[in-house]
């Protein structure tokens, strides 16, 4: 089994960048790392369980370091300087991380791939998205009265990025529930859009109200007074105490302009968040999202390629959207020079995009098609 050698002085660059790692206790890591290399070369040449792979001396060191660490933490009565020169010690971590380290990269099971980081369909969405967050993290963040929309749109191209890293993963039954989330963020963002200060403001009030529900107010009184004002909102509302928390969740709409006089609109999701914000259209793909989310048979026996392309396609609608969104409200605010990067990236990358999507529409839609017709041919 080759291994790839590491020097200490390479072994020492790659431990100071880690802030848990510490000079003096680098000598002994160094050579817990050695002794864990000559180990799964030993135990290969014995039982061959990992074949021609290559022991990783980063990614062993990484599970070395943070054991170490950890132990440190839960034994705060042991002296380092100690344990460094107890010779069982030494074996206890050398065999703990070894044993974690070729389990979990090299021995177990891993879910079955459609797709990697390297595939442009992928690749190019994971770029866009990390430029554009990169763009974002120039803005003031996590003040919900100043940044709110700021906050939303970080949060909605990083859960991009997530569901991204769980279809390359094989998790795609769960990458399609965590789009479900990203679905209600954007819904959330249309009509703040639409709604302008009166939605942010009606928002922001809400927001209130399910702390004062969760009993995040430190001041008594203060949650007193909250829900005083709650209770007064609900009645002029004609809403009953076990309305309450549809009321937190979705009765930030119920006074807006475009909202109030509509009979239509209920304390939901479905016909509250969704259709106020335009997007009813998704209503099966959020309902099915829903059903894997609660753990139904589709979650333990659905077809990983169907919802694999399903996923990427409803991911990249959400993204051209958002993208637009983002392009209305921060282009107009930021510096020439990064307008000029901004609009050389959408130059760049935005066909490359829509070319992607066109071809994931494209096997999906073939898919089905060859499922219907295997289908067909078996009744």
């Amino acid at each position: 089994m080759p291994l790839s050698g590491i020097t200490y002085d390479k072994f020492a660059a790659f431990a100071s960048k880690l802030s848990i790692a510490r000079d003096k206790n680098l000598p002994f890591l160094y050579q817990c790392l050695l002794s864990s290399c000559e180990a799964a070369q030993n135990m290969n040449e014995k039982t061959g369980a990992l074949g021609s792979a290559i022991i990783n001396p980063l990614l062993l060191s990484l599970y070395l370091i943070n054991e170490h660490d950890f132990y440190l933490k839960i034994h705060q009565d042991k002296k380092e300087e100690q344990l460094i020169e107890d010779e069982n010690y030494q074996t206890f971590l050398i065999s703990l991380s070894l044993d974690k380290y070729l389990t979990i990269e090299h021995i177990a099971p891993k879910e079955k791939t459609f797709s990697s980081w390297f595939r442009p369909d992928i690749s190019t969405l994971n770029l866009y998205c990390s430029f554009l967050l990169g763009m974002l993290s120039h803005y003031k963040q996590g003040e919900p009265s100043q940044t709110l929309l700021v906050d939303i749109l970080n949060k909605a191209f990083s859960m991009a990025r997530c569901i991204l890293y769980l279809l390359t993963s094989g998790f795609e039954t769960e990458a399609f529930s965590t789009w479900r989330t990203l679905h209600e963020n954007e819904c959330i963002l249309e009509i703040l859009l639409k709604g302008g200060k009166e939605a942010t403001s009606a928002y922001l009030k809400h927001m209130r109200y399910a702390l004062a529900f969760r009993g995040q107010i430190a001041s008594k009184e203060e949650t007193d007074a909250i829900f005083e004002q709650l209770k007064k909102e609900m009645r002029e509302h004609d809403l009953k105490s076990k309305d309450m928390k549809r009321y937190i969740e979705y009765g930030w709409m119920m006074d807006l302009s475009f909202v109030k006089n509509d009979p239509s609109f209920k304390l939901n999701f479905r016909d509250g968040v969704e259709r106020v914000a335009g997007l009813s259209s998704y209503r099966k793909e959020y309902e099915t999202s829903s059903e894997i989310a609660h753990s139904s048979p589709l979650l333990l026996y659905s077809r990983k390629s169907y919802f694999y392309y399903k996923t990427l396609i409803n991911l990249y609608e959400s993204f051209f959207r958002l993208e637009k969104a983002f392009s209305f409200l921060y282009l107009p605010s930021i510096s020439e020079e990064e307008k000029t990067r901004y609009l050389n990236m959408q130059k760049l990358y935005f066909g490359e995009l829509r070319s992607c999507y066109q071809y994931i529409c494209f096997v999906f839609h073939d898919l089905k098609r060859r499922d219907l017709k295997e289908n067909n041919k078996n009744i």
